[in-house]
């Protein structure tokens, strides 16, 4: 993953000078992810470390590209931006079916292992019969989609709209198309102000939450609204990461929502798992259970956010 540079930015530097130079880093790290990516060959380790640089750095392009779009030359902006967004969400699939399937299966093995979840009336020890089956039934299923996404990713790699896609990133690595009149300005006057809006946009989905509380128990039509907290606060970050500033805490807050997606996804697999026709009672049962167990993860990863991102209540003196 492409890491920023904390040197100093003054207030009165360049804007344009300032962008430019975060956006010529990142397409440079896009570049040598590729170069990785492309000498790994077999080495599924490697080919996964060089395509999570290729995201992370098409990730900081594109929301860079659109939290300081008036900055730079809007109509190369857009077509650049959805063009990487495209990249990174198929780049990220493959990544996503394996991380499920090993955490499913951790939790299986968790759960089987437990004296304390009891097994279901008159089936007794059900629940590590079935965790065997529910476990062969996942990695079929993610199995068969991860294949799906590697061969998409393939074809995806080896496509013109790839190939165009590289080509403008090379050439952002030498040179970014930036606004003559809006790149002459001051970081204060023009990339701060942006990046306070992006800000904005972050708290008023924030604040749009519902509670985490034992009033209000975990939701799964909630998932998407802090799934969109997450992208929000990535956007967020990687402004302030163009600015030079430290990005500690957004980077904290922001693995907690990874653990919440990553959960949430996690038991909508154990979910859609369940509805398979015609399979043991032993393997619904364990299925649920393991449903259940990730719900509890995306409640954790709630408040794990909250306790992060907002601050404490003032507490009144008595």
């Amino acid at each position: 993953m492409a890491q920023p540079n904390h040197d100093p930015i003054t207030a009165t530097a360049d804007a344009g000078a300032v962008l430019g130079a975060y956006l010529r880093a990142q397409a440079t790290a896009f570049l040598r992810g590729l170069r990785l990516h492309e000498e790994s060959g077999a080495d599924a380790a490697e080919g996964s470390d060089a395509a999570r640089s290729l995201r992370g750095a098409a990730r900081r392009i594109s929301g860079s590209l659109a939290t300081f779009r008036v900055v730079t030359e809007s109509s190369w902006a857009d077509g650049l931006r959805t063009e990487l967004v495209w990249l990174s969400s198929t780049l990220a699939d493959e990544h996503a079916y394996a991380a499920r399937l090993t955490r499913l299966m951790d939790a299986l093995h968790r759960l089987s292992g437990s004296p304390e979840l009891p097994a279901p009336r008159g089936s007794a020890g059900a629940l590590t019969v079935g965790s065997a089956r529910a476990g062969a039934l996942l990695e079929r299923q993610l199995t068969l989609a991860r294949t799906r996404a590697h061969s998409a990713t393939l074809q995806a790699l080896g496509s013109s709209r790839f190939h165009a896609v590289a080509d403008a990133v090379a050439v952002l690595a030498s040179e970014v198309p930036l606004d003559a009149v809006a790149a002459r300005g001051r970081v204060a006057e023009v990339l701060v102000p942006l990046a306070a809006v992006a800000e904005t946009r972050l708290s008023a989905a924030v604040a749009a939450l519902p509670p985490v509380d034992g009033a209000h128990p975990y939701n799964a039509d909630h998932d998407g609204l802090w799934h969109e907290v997450r992208r929000l606060l990535r956007v967020h970050r990687y402004a302030r990461e163009a600015l030079g500033e430290d990005v500690t805490r957004p980077a904290a807050a922001g693995e907690a929502l990874d653990r919440h997606r990553d959960a949430a996804e996690a038991a909508t697999a154990s979910a859609t798992a369940a509805r398979t026709p015609r399979i043991a009672p032993a393997t619904a049962y364990a299925l649920g259970v393991l449903h259940a167990d990730q719900r509890h993860e995306v409640e954790a990863a709630r408040l794990e956010f909250r306790h992060l991102w907002l601050p404490e209540p003032a507490v009144t003196p008595r």
